[in-house]
Formats: structure tokens, sequence, C-alpha cells
């Protein structure tokens, strides 16, 4: 992975969930920290058509492995710094030399 296709930007969030003070759950996203990101595009195979046919948008977004990028869990939200575009994280798979990790995420879904 060169620094050239790092070209995104992107947030990471947890999700926070309290209590407001009558019972009720409240739920929220916190951003953590940002990062330079390269979108890769799912091409062919049923079930990405499938998903796009469904308004899905199933893609992987690739960032530099570092001590805060090796903590996100697919409970959290990615979103594009840019666009504001936000993906729910299906899996996570870190590179066989530990320098990358690749999200998969899906746009249009709930995280």
């Amino acid at each position: 992975m060169t620094a050239g296709a790092l070209k995104e930007r992107v947030s990471f969030a947890v999700r926070n969930e309290q209590d407001d003070g009558y019972g009720n759950t409240v739920a929220g996203w916190i951003e953590q920290f940002q990062d330079a990101a390269e979108f890769i595009h799912m091409r062919g195979g049923e079930a990405v058509i499938s998903a796009r046919l469904e308004n899905r948008h199933p893609q992987v977004i690739r960032v530099r492995a570092s001590a805060a990028t090796r903590r996100v869990t697919a409970d959290w939200r990615i979103t594009d710094t840019r666009t504001g575009t936000e993906y729910a994280i299906r899996d996570v798979t870190r590179s066989t030399e530990n320098k990358s990790i690749d999200f998969l995420c899906e746009r249009g879904v709930v995280a």
C-alpha cells in the first residue's frame, strides 16, 4: 500500500448509550479519531450485485494499521468526512504483514 492510495479521509465513531434520567436509553455516536483511507469498490459477484439492487453499497475501506485503528471492531461506524456518508462495518481484516487493516463496510444500512 502506497501513501498515494490513501486519498480519502474518514472518521471512526463508537456507539454511546446513556440513560436520559427517565429510564430511557439514548444512543448516539462519538467520534474517536480520523485517518487517511483508501476506498476499494467491490465488483461483480452475486452478493454484491444483489446488495446494490437493494441500495446497499458494499466496499472495503483500507487504512494503515496503528494503535487506534487496531481497536476498531464491527460495532463501530466509519464516516467519509468529505461527503458525510456513513458506513456500517461488517468485518475487520488485518493484513498478513500487519501494515494495513481492511474494513468491509456497507452504506445504506443501519449500523
